[in-house]
């Protein structure tokens, strides 16, 4: 298969969700499961600036357009990027309204720090592989910004990185394909997940859900 078609697009922020946790991924993106907690309302308000598609700036050499939609039929991914900054480089592309040439930077806001998990890298890289693909030039570097130290972490966009994102994007399709919810893995993230009750961790490592709802039906 050389590419995906525009209807079978998952959500490119979903990669973060299946990084954490692949269960809570698929209650999401399969299911369409969604209950709120703090750290979701959080993370919508911090986007709330980011995500304004009204506000672009210029200065110097750098354009900042927020909340660009991006896609890539490669990998079968759509999303927004929070931020792109286009700075000035020869190696960059022509952009419309716009003197000389420029390379795409994504940048990623993130409520808390950075994570010891590959969670937020593998979302900026996936944005970085839709910007290359859909403006046929390199993206080399990308940043997170996370608003808890208030500092900007950047991240080089290695071939490394790429295949990571390739293949989690490639499982993330053949689960949405099948319908395939994973069987819960329990630990200590399960106790900030936004979907621990819909998920039920405890139970489903000592029953199925078929069996627990059996057993609620006959009591």
């Amino acid at each position: 298969m050389t590419g995906y078609d525009p209807s079978e697009f998952l959500m490119l922020s979903g990669i973060q969700h299946f990084q954490f946790c692949e269960r809570q991924w698929a209650l999401i993106h399969i299911e369409q499961e969604w209950e709120e907690n703090v750290l979701t309302i959080e993370g919508s308000h911090l986007h709330e600036k980011a995500d304004d598609p009204f506000i672009r700036e210029k200065r110097k050499d750098i354009l900042k357009v927020r909340a660009l939609p991006v896609h890539s039929t490669k990998i079968g991914l759509t999303g927004i990027c929070d931020v792109v900054e286009f700075h000035a480089d020869v190696n960059g592309v022509s952009l419309q309204g716009e003197e000389g040439t420029y390379l795409p930077i994504p940048v990623e806001y993130k409520r808390g720090k950075p994570k010891r998990d590959q969670s937020d890298v593998l979302q900026l890289v996936a944005q970085a592989i839709c910007l290359e693909d859909m403006l046929y030039c390199p993206v080399p570097i990308g940043s997170l910004y996370y608003h808890e130290i208030r500092r900007r972490v950047d991240i080089e966009i290695t071939e490394e990185l790429k295949n990571q994102v390739r293949n989690t994007a490639k499982r993330m399709h053949d689960y949405y394909k099948r319908r395939h919810t994973p069987r819960v893995k329990t630990g200590k993230h399960c106790q900030s997940c936004s979907l621990r009750h819909i998920c039920l961790p405890e139970l489903l490592t000592k029953e199925s859900v078929a069996a627990y709802m059996k057993r609620m039906m006959a009591e």
